[in-house]
């Protein structure tokens, strides 16, 4: 299990790129379209194997008969980082050994990119949908070789919930960059080295 990447939900793409860039202080690069969940993204390089996207409602697709990925039916507020991902080489054995409701084995693609992802039938997450969402790539190779980069890299993701300890129990994941910190409501905040400084995404 690594981390993958991190996703800033919100509810138009463009306040979402808008509120990231104000915050990082760089441009973010182009991303596409994932037509099973009517969404769209912009992507930003944190570095070799890893990611940040700003994902929402793309207004040009249908809305799918199902529950879209990050809650994002429920999605409320102004674009804040809400999720993270985790990739596996066999994302069957990770699923077995995952929470129960961590999601359902689901085939996607953008573009070149052809993966499979755990998908929740409701769109939320275990442990108030703070459990990552899990991936494992398949045809296409990884966005992050594809991506300019932008000069940023991922300091510390910082995951705080009242049962912080059994998410981190739960996982398999060993990154110095991620801590599990227990506090009385759930929050992701991610600490990022920019080309102008250190900045704290939340």
């Amino acid at each position: 299990m690594e981390l993958d990447h991190l996703a800033v939900t919100c509810g138009t793409l463009d306040a979402g790129v808008a509120a990231v860039e104000a915050a990082l202080g760089v441009t973010l690069a182009p991303g596409g379209r994932h037509d099973h969940m009517g969404t769209h993204n912009r992507l930003l390089s944190l570095g070799p194997g890893l990611y940040l996207e700003v994902i929402a409602p793309d207004p040009a697709a249908p809305k799918p008969a199902w529950p879209r990925w990050f809650d994002l039916e429920a999605r409320s507020g102004p674009p804040r980082l809400t999720h993270w991902i985790c990739r596996a080489d066999d994302l069957a054995a990770a699923l077995a050994a995952a929470p129960r409701g961590a999601g359902r084995a689901t085939d996607l693609a953008r573009g070149p990119f052809r993966w499979r992802m755990a998908v929740p039938d409701t769109g939320r997450l275990p442990f108030d949908d703070t459990f990552p969402a899990l991936i494992e790539w398949q045809a296409g190779g990884h966005p992050s070789e594809r991506l300019p980069d932008a000069g940023c890299r991922l300091r510390r993701l910082v995951v705080t919930h009242p049962r912080a300890a059994e998410i981190a129990a739960a996982l398999a994941l060993n990154d110095p960059r991620v801590a599990f910190v227990a506090g009385p409501h759930k929050a992701l905040a991610a600490e990022i080295d920019t080309p102008h400084g250190p900045r704290r995404l939340e």
